[in-house]
């Protein structure tokens, strides 16, 4: 069975071709498009032999992305199929379930109505995901889709850890409450450290930190709590995202400045976080830079990255009464030797005992450890792939269609 795993951003598409057999899978292609109807798009695709070819020129849609995308893993060069009727089933990563759906689902017009009500918890995201559903559907009808959503892992967490303390008519007349996302990271990484410490019951806090960041606690494979809330821009400070602040600090600021509301979403969403404090960039590796150069205000912004992903660990070893690991993940959990030093050094009176040495010598495709032999608490970085739980997840629900 052959399924293309779609991840459509608003002006990007990533794409990977997977061929199962029986449980076992091979990547056939990957690549994305970006800039799509910005102007200057660019394919970047990994083919036949893993040769990774460039594709320029103006793509206006996701359903145009799409036909270049198809016509990329059919072409005769660079290609890994024949022809688009050898795709099983479409797997999309949809942001936002909602109360809807706590698990994935085949996209028929039903669910896909419900996803579209949906689309006001996910405005920047939900419509170019439902755009690259309906592009799928438009291009080859018969081939189903499925929805693979970021919030379901999470949708275990009882109402103690999801609802808000305010007057509770706002969680039965609007469903405000605590979602979560990262939900496919935290699924795949959470039960691969399950299986190295040979422990379904363990209690795992997973910690995916990229430009977007968020730690869950998972306890026998199901979420507990987790630090993302009714949109992405609750919990840790990030990239761009300012992360928890007073919401006494919005109208402040409208006051000061003369801002409306959506100037000031915009500011907290787009211009915060680690740029916001730095003034340099949202890039960790660029701000990391600055603060070896002796720039204050970078050094300040990661120090504040690394407080707060170290609160979150505490907290959430509150929640679960104590953790067998905790899993760093995502582009600077995975790749950031300074930023994961920076977290969990000073941990040792919670048992949590770090080794520097290890920690130099990361596995890029397998589990390591990098915890001292002493430690109570296992620290594990593992890298995640997200788009292998949407492929997995498709298989499933389509086998036996």
């Amino acid at each position: 069975m052959t399924i293309l795993v779609l991840n459509a951003g608003s002006s990007s598409l990533k794409y990977q071709l997977f061929k199962f057999s029986g449980d076992s899978y091979n990547v056939l292609s990957k690549g994305t498009v970006e800039r799509i109807a910005i102007g200057d798009s660019l394919i970047t695709h990994k083919g036949k032999g893993g040769a990774e070819i460039k594709i320029t020129g103006n793509i206006d849609s996701h359903t145009e992305a799409l036909k270049k995308v198809f016509e990329a893993l059919c072409d005769k060069e660079y290609g890994v199929i024949k022809n688009v009727g050898e795709i099983s089933a479409f797997g999309h990563r949809i942001l936002h379930g909602a109360e809807d759906f706590g698990s994935s689902v085949i996209l028929t017009e039903e669910n896909l109505e419900k996803c579209r009500k949906n689309i006001e918890l996910g405005p920047l995201h939900m419509p170019a995901n439902l755009s690259c559903v309906e592009a799928c559907k438009q291009l080859i009808s018969s081939t189903p889709n499925v929805g693979v959503f970021d919030t379901a892992f999470h949708s275990t967490m009882s109402k103690t850890a999801y609802m808000y303390a305010i007057p509770y008519e706002y969680y039965t007349d609007y469903k405000i409450r605590k979602y979560g996302f990262h939900g496919t990271s935290h699924r795949y990484v959470s039960g691969e450290a399950a299986a190295y410490l040979d422990n379904a019951e363990s209690k795992i806090i997973t910690c995916h930190l990229g430009n977007g960041s968020s730690i869950a606690a998972v306890k026998g494979g199901k979420v507990v709590d987790t630090s993302m809330g009714l949109t992405p821009l609750e919990g840790l400070a990030m990239g761009t995202r300012s992360g928890d602040i007073d919401p006494a600090v919005i109208e402040f600021i409208m006051q000061k400045t003369d801002k409306s509301i959506s100037e000031i979403l915009n500011i907290l969403n787009k211009k915060s976080g680690v740029l916001g404090i730095s003034g340099i960039s949202s890039d960790f590796r660029d701000v990391t830079t600055a603060a070896e150069a002796g720039n204050e205000r970078a050094e300040l912004g990661l120090a504040m990255f690394a407080y707060r992903v170290r609160k979150y660990i505490g907290s959430y070893l509150a929640a679960l009464n104590g953790a067998d690991a905790i899993v760093f993940t995502g582009g600077i959990g995975e790749n950031s030797v300074k930023m994961r030093e920076r977290i969990i050094s000073g941990l040792d009176g919670l048992g949590i005992e770090f080794d520097a040495e290890k920690n130099q010598s990361v596995k890029r495709n397998a589990v390591s450890e990098i915890n001292k032999t002493a430690s109570r608490i296992k620290i594990l970085v593992i890298p995640t792939d997200e788009e292998l739980v949407i492929a997995r997840e498709t298989y499933e629900l389509v086998k036996t269609k």
